[in-house]
């Protein structure tokens, strides 16, 4: 009866989700699960309430693509195995244990022919030579070889499983990273559309200005021209009244009358003034700023949604005893004081440095540092590979393995294999650092002004860290993404 119950058992392991009954071609489906051919291929061929929704495991609710069957050879095998078994263990009954040829009790089993034997089948010459033994003595390899499979197959079942789930946590992640490039476009747009808009009012305010200023001059010049026309029609008509008169007439005051009328000088105004022909020149001029905003904001969208915001902690183990971290990570600040901080393999000993907590092994990546050097000093940023010498002095360089920049009041320094002062518009007080670890570009920028400072390029072969340092009291620095 136990054997019974654990072939009963065993047969429960193999059977089909959808009709209950005993696998038949099982076939396996992307999230794992096992299915009769004909049952699964008739359960895609029912159309669902929407459909154009793609399948889903009638179990799991995975969805998985109609294409996908794999035939399962080795649970098919497995199958065929437990249905012997369950025969035999139905035959094993009082009723129908018994040798359907000679009527006598069945206690023995042939490996060659897999035929049940009574003690008459056995003595038969069609067995004699065959390899025979009793029931119980046979079942107990395929028994084992049947554990060995359910235990393959649960394996096999819980790698897929684990595949699943490491996957869909990794769908998670990349579906948390579109929210967030989404958010970033949203954003940027919403501060372009507010830019636009006060652009516009400024233009347009312009624009009216010059609207007033120009009919303004065009009421003054028509007055003055009026003016110099009645002045000019007096004149005439005087002069055309004095030449109709007689001769004694004619000559009273001739000479003062032309005399009046030669030195009479036109005045001539103009209609548009040198200042307001000028101002309607330069209005182009006043489009620079939108120029100037559009193309940073183009090279700032495409930049943010080629390389992915990393969120930088200070790594304490790392810090020089000489810096002071804030709770968070986020903060560094240099002090003279030295802190009691415990010697380890990580630690800078000489070099006032920081390392990040995390380092990258791929992807491109950016963070910007706000560097504070109101009080003096200097502060160093860039990246390091992991191997970089932590103990005695370190050359901040790139054969060291070592890509950074050197902030300083007043002045800028790429620190290459000889340190090279940079010309730029300002002193950045952000600084952009972007990081394309397979095409090997250390990019720095002024996140404020967009202004390019320098870019190293090397061949990274192992992993790389945000590097940090600062010298001189009261110099700070602090992350964002």
């Amino acid at each position: 009866m136990a054997a019974a119950a654990s072939v009963t058992s065993l047969a429960d392991e193999v059977n089909c989700p959808i009709c209950q009954g005993t696998l038949r071609e099982p076939v396996t489906i992307d999230c794992g699960h096992n299915f009769c051919r004909g049952c699964l291929t008739r359960y895609c061929e029912v159309p669902g309430p929407e459909s154009e929704e793609p399948l889903s495991c009638p179990l799991c609710k995975e969805p998985f693509r109609p294409g996908s069957f794999r035939p399962n050879w080795q649970l098919a095998s497995v199958v065929e195995n437990i249905e012997r078994l369950s025969l035999a263990s139905a035959l094993g009954t009082e009723e129908e244990h018994v040798c359907q040829e000679h009527g006598e009790k069945i206690y023995f089993f042939c490996e060659e022919d897999e035929a049940q034997l009574c003690v008459v089948c056995r003595e038969a010459g069609e067995h004699r030579a065959h390899t025979v033994r009793f029931l119980e003595d046979a079942a107990g390899p395929y028994r084992e070889q049947i554990q060995k499979c359910l235990k393959c197959l649960r394996r096999e079942r819980e790698e897929i499983q684990e595949v699943q789930s490491r996957e869909n946590e990794r769908m998670q992640v990349l579906l948390t990273q579109v929210a967030t490039k989404r958010q970033q476009v949203i954003s940027e747009f919403v501060h372009l559309r507010q830019f636009l808009e006060e652009q516009q009012r400024i233009l347009l305010a312009q624009l009216e200005g010059l609207d007033g200023d120009i009919l303004k001059q065009q009421e003054e010049f028509d007055f003055l021209v009026t003016g110099e026309i009645c002045r000019f029609s007096a004149l005439i008509e005087e002069l055309e009244e004095k030449n109709a008169r007689p001769a004694r007439e004619l000559l009273t005051d001739i000479r003062s009358t032309l005399l009046r009328c030669e030195t009479r000088k036109c005045r001539k105004p103009e209609a548009v003034s040198p200042e307001l022909g000028q101002r309607i020149r330069d209005f182009p001029q006043q489009t620079a700023p939108l120029q100037r905003e559009m193309k940073m904001f183009l090279e700032k969208l495409c930049f943010e949604l080629d390389y992915e915001p990393a969120h930088l902690a200070l790594d304490p183990l790392t810090s020089h005893p000489k810096l002071l971290l804030s709770e968070d990570h986020q903060q560094a600040r240099f002090s003279y004081k030295w802190q009691n901080s415990p010697d380890n393999l990580q630690r800078f000993d000489r070099a006032t440095c920081v390392l990040a907590r995390d380092g990258f092994t791929g992807g491109r990546h950016t963070w910007v540092v706000s560097v504070d050097l109101a009080h003096g000093g200097s502060c160093t940023v860039g990246v390091v590979s992991e191997g970089v010498q932590r103990k005695g002095e370190l050359r901040l360089r790139p054969e060291e393995g070592v890509w950074a920049v050197r902030l300083a009041w007043g002045f800028v320094s790429a620190l290459g294999s000889f340190p090279t002062r940079l010309a730029l518009k300002g002193q950045p007080r952000q600084v952009r650092v972007s990081l394309d670890y397979e095409v090997g570009w250390v990019t720095f920028a002024n996140a404020v002004t967009q202004e390019h400072i320098y870019t190293f390029t090397a061949s990274f072969a192992r992993k790389i860290f945000p590097f940090f340092g600062l010298w001189g009291r009261g110099s700070s620095f602090s992350l964002s993404s």
